[in-house]
C-alpha cells in the first residue's frame, strides 16, 4: 500500500481537494466550484449554520486536516459567525495549501466561482505531483457503521465486519465503532471488554445518556424500515450492531473529532451532552459517517441489510451487504456480499478476511462502489459535547 505523508506524521490514502462552505449562504458558490475542475478529486463539505458552534468548528478543523485531504479552499459569505480565519490558519499550519474566498469581498457569485475554479485547477497538478510513501495497516484508522438494518444484518455483515476489525486491529490498525443509541442493552458486554475499570464506567454512562436522550425525543434508532426488514426489538438490533465491534479489548472512548492515540478498538459516543435542545439532531447515518471521518477514519465499513447507497466526502465507504436478495437487487452499490453466508456459500471467517483484504486494497487506491458512482454525501449540524476525560483514553496515554 502507498499513500501521502502529512506534516503531522499521519498518512493519507487519498489526496483530495476539499471545497468547504462556512454557511449555507455560500453553499451554491462552493458547489459550483467543486463541480467543475480539470481532473483530480474535489470534494464538497460545509457547515450550514450562521451561529457559531464549538462542535462544528472542531469538526471542520479535523475534516480539513484529515490525512486524506491534500488542499482546502474555504468559501465564506462574509457576515456569518464562523471563525473562518482561525480555520484557515489551522489548515495552513498543517502544511496544506489553503485559501479563503469571501463572496461579499470577491464581487459576488460569478466572480467568486471563477476565482475558486482557478485556484482549484492550479492546485490539482501540485497534488498529483506529490510523492507517495509506503503504508501499513498500523497507519490506518477504520470506522464502521450500520444503516438500513434488517433481520440479516446481525447474522452476516455485522459479525463479518467484527472479524475484519479483529484482523486489522491485530495488525496495528485503530478501529472505531459507534452509535451508543444503537447499543442500548449491550453496555454490560462492552464494559466487560474495557481495558480499565474507569473506561468501563465511562462506557456504561455513555449508553445511559443515549437512552435518556432518545427517550426524551420520543424515538430512537429502531425505525419502521428495521421492522419491515424483520427486526423485532431494539435489543435485537442492538445485539446485531454490537457484533460489528468484534472481540478485541476496547481501549478508549471518543467523542466526535477526537483522534485515536494508537492502535486498538475505540467506541465513538455521538449523542450530544446535556439536555435535548432544539436543532440538535436525532441519529443520521451520513452525519455519523462524517463524525467517524473527523476522528481520523481513512475508510468506513458500512453494513446494510435493506440497502443503502450513500458514500461520503473525504473517506471511501465500503458497503457490506447483509442480505443476499438486496445484494442481487443493488449490485452496483455493494462491495461485499456477506449474505452468501446465509446461503451456505461462505462463512464469517471467509467474509471477514475478504473485508479486511478489501480495506487494504481500497487503502492502496482501489475505488469503492460509492466512489465509482460519485457519492460524496455530507451532513454537519449543531451539537454540543463536553471534552472526554482521561479515563476515556488508553491507559498508556493518560
Amino acid at each position: 500500500m502507498r499513500g501521502w505523508q502529512r506534516q503531522d506524521g499521519s498518512k493519507g490514502i487519498r489526496n483530495v481537494v476539499v471545497v468547504a462552505y462556512l454557511v449555507e449562504c455560500a453553499h451554491h458558490v462552493a458547489r459550483a466550484i467543486a463541480e467543475r475542475h480539470d481532473g483530480g478529486e474535489v470534494h464538497l463539505i460545509g457547515f450550514p449554520g450562521c451561529y457559531p458552534n464549538d462542535y462544528a468548528q472542531k469538526m471542520m478543523e479535523r475534516l480539513c486536516c484529515h490525512p486524506n485531504v491534500g488542499a482546502v479552499l474555504l468559501v465564506s459569505l462574509g457576515c456569518e459567525s464562523f471563525a473562518r480565519n482561525r480555520l484557515l490558519e489551522v489548515v495552513r499550519d498543517s502544511g496544506r495549501p489553503a485559501s479563503l474566498l469571501v463572496i461579499q469581498d470577491k464581487g459576488g457569485t460569478r466572480s467568486t466561482i471563477e476565482q475558486g475554479r482557478d485556484w482549484v485547477n492550479a492546485t490539482l497538478p501540485a497534488l498529483a505531483a506529490m510523492p507517495t510513501v509506503p503504508i501499513t495497516p498500523a497507519d490506518l484508522v477504520v470506522g464502521t457503521i450500520c444503516g438500513g438494518s434488517d433481520g440479516t444484518s446481525g447474522l452476516t455483515a455485522n459479525p463479518a465486519i467484527g472479524r475484519a476489525f479483529d484482523q486489522l486491529i491485530a495488525a496495528g490498525a485503530a478501529g472505531i465503532f459507534e452509535e451508543t443509541g444503537e447499543l442500548i442493552g449491550c453496555e454490560g458486554h462492552m464494559a466487560d471488554r474495557a481495558a480499565t475499570p474507569e473506561l468501563a464506567a465511562e462506557i456504561i454512562a455513555s449508553v445511559d445518556k443515549a437512552a435518556r436522550y432518545y427517550t426524551t425525543l420520543g424515538h430512537g434508532s429502531f425505525a419502521v424500515g428495521n421492522a419491515d426488514g424483520g427486526l423485532t426489538t431494539q435489543e435485537e438490533k442492538s445485539m446485531g450492531a454490537y457484533a460489528k465491534s468484534g472481540a478485541s479489548p476496547i481501549v478508549g472512548l471518543l467523542k466526535p473529532g477526537d483522534q485515536p492515540v494508537g492502535g486498538g478498538l475505540y467506541l465513538l459516543d455521538v449523542v450530544p451532552d446535556g439536555e435535548v435542545r432544539f436543532g440538535f439532531p436525532n441519529i443520521s447515518d451520513n452525519a455519523e459517517i462524517v463524525e467517524l471521518i473527523a476522528c481520523g477514519a481513512h475508510v468506513i465499513l458500512f453494513s446494510t441489510g435493506r440497502g443503502s447507497v450513500v458514500g461520503s466526502a473525504i473517506s471511501p465507504v465500503i458497503k457490506v451487504c447483509a442480505n443476499p436478495e438486496t445484494y442481487r437487487r443493488l449490485p452496483d452499490d455493494m462491495d461485499v456480499d456477506a449474505g452468501r453466508i446465509l446461503e451456505g456459500r461462505a462463512n464469517l471467517d471467509v467474509v471477514g478476511t475478504e473485508i479486511a483484504d478489501l480495506v487494504e486494497a481500497v487503502a492502496d487506491g482501489t475505488p469503492t462502489c460509492s466512489e465509482a458512482l460519485g457519492h460524496q454525501e455530507f451532513i454537519l449540524t449543531y451539537k454540543s459535547f463536553t471534552p472526554a476525560g482521561p479515563s476515556c483514553l488508553p491507559a498508556s496515554a493518560r
